[in-house]
């Protein structure tokens, strides 16, 4: 018989789980709570969450839906009511047309990003992803066994893609783009302008679509948001997803939608159809409430984002090696940190990289941010400014101080 004493266990795992990272900001913000749980007062700013409760007027809707018996499985792309109000949430925010038809209500955009590239992507197919990026997006395009290509903006443009970076990177094997904005983890908004000459250069590849990830719409602070799917040209090939956690501090019901070409919102609703079905009945509710009551509780806590994001503003100014660029949306902070790499903590280990740095900062600072890693912008790192103020003002004097050490 064969000596296999030393073969090494073979993993039951599948080679598209192996192949896919934990979501970083999901894993920053467990080691804050664990060092929590130790009795240590730690800052998490690694969260992408508001910190706000949800309007009353949608809890009230949410138990008016419970008291109603709107306890029952849903259609699987929504209730009609809701499909509806979010049609005319596009009207009337975004001057697009859709039909009910082109609308699936899903478990969070998240979901609905998930359910986009499963039912565009190939395998072997690229897909240009905008960096900086949210974290999940490139694990998204590897689930699909899709081929992520990162494109990266320059901090001088605010780290916004321009369409010369865009053109230089399609292939005849691109098959999608993937973007937000306003953008998590940078806060840029594309202007019109911009996303015109995108869409332009999107017109010369009919092979290519876009995903278009809008959830942070309502936290603008420069004025109009524009839509990729304004341009007749290539309207038909853009996907458009948002969702009810950032304007509407939703996060834990867990509400989101996608907007498409019929044919593809009903290939969307086939993929989720064998995943998850409908969402949550009185979420749903809750979500038909929210679009009814206008944009007021939103635009209350966007005045709250802006104050605190001018607040950490003129407090990094004074953080040596911190490039700070202002954010024109979302509730993020994203400086440039690399002056810091190479350099010895106390305990004699040296920085090398932002990993390396958030690690010191949790332990050192007791306050939790992300590695640039996670977001494709490795010499950067990722705030929140989704804190009360004082948390704020407390959180970055800590930070000044640790980084004083190195």
């Amino acid at each position: 018989m064969p000596d296999t004493t030393t073969l090494a266990p073979v993993s039951p795992l599948s080679h598209r789980l192996l192949a896919m990272n934990e979501s970083a900001t999901i894993a920053m913000a467990k080691k804050a709570r664990e060092l929590m749980a130790t009795g240590i007062d730690v800052i998490n700013l690694s969260f992408g969450e508001p910190d706000f409760q949800t309007p009353q007027y949608i809890k009230d809707a949410a138990k008016q839906a419970l008291d109603d018996g709107h306890t029952f499985y849903t259609p699987v792309p929504g209730i009609p009511e809701l499909r509806q109000a979010i049609c005319d949430k596009f009207k009337r925010d975004n001057q697009l047309d859709f039909q009910p038809n082109q609308i699936v209500v899903s478990t969070g955009a998240k979901q609905s990003l998930a359910n986009a590239v499963l039912s565009l992507v190939n395998p072997g197919e690229e897909v240009i992803v905008f960096a900086p990026y949210w974290v999940s997006y490139e694990e998204m395009v590897k689930l699909a066994e899709g081929v992520p290509v990162t494109l990266v903006g320059t901090l001088e443009n605010e780290y916004k893609v321009t369409a010369a970076q865009l053109e230089a990177a399609i292939t005849p094997r691109t098959k999608l783009i993937m973007y937000s904005s306003p953008c998590n983890p940078t806060g840029a908004v594309f202007s019109r302008e911009e996303l015109g000459e995108i869409a332009e250069v999107l017109a010369r590849h009919p092979q290519v679509y876009a995903l278009a990830d809008e959830i942070y719409e309502y936290i603008n602070f420069v004025g109009e948001h524009a839509s990729l799917a304004h341009f007749d040209e290539i309207k038909d090939r853009v996907i458009t997803v948002n969702g009810f956690s950032k304007g509407y501090a939703m996060t834990g019901w867990r509400l989101g939608y996608l907007a498409a070409r019929a044919d593809i919102a009903s290939a969307c609703e086939k993929m989720q159809s064998q995943i998850t079905s409908g969402t949550c009945s009185i979420t749903q509710r809750a979500g038909l409430a929210a679009l009814r009551g206008g944009r007021a509780s939103a635009d209350e806590m966007v005045a709250a984002y802006r104050r605190r994001r001018d607040l950490v503003l003129d407090i990094v100014k004074d953080i040596p090696g911190f490039n700070t660029p202002t954010p024109s949306g979302a509730f993020y902070i994203f400086p440039e940190v690399s002056a810091y790499f190479n350099r010895l903590a106390p305990d004699g280990s040296t920085i090398r990289d932002s990993s390396d740095l958030a690690l010191y900062l949790l332990n050192d600072a007791h306050v939790s941010a992300v590695s640039g890693d996670a977001f494709g912008a490795p010499e950067c790192m990722r705030f929140s400014t989704a804190a009360a103020d004082d948390k704020l003002v407390e959180a970055f004097r800590r930070i000044k101080a640790s980084l004083a050490k190195l």
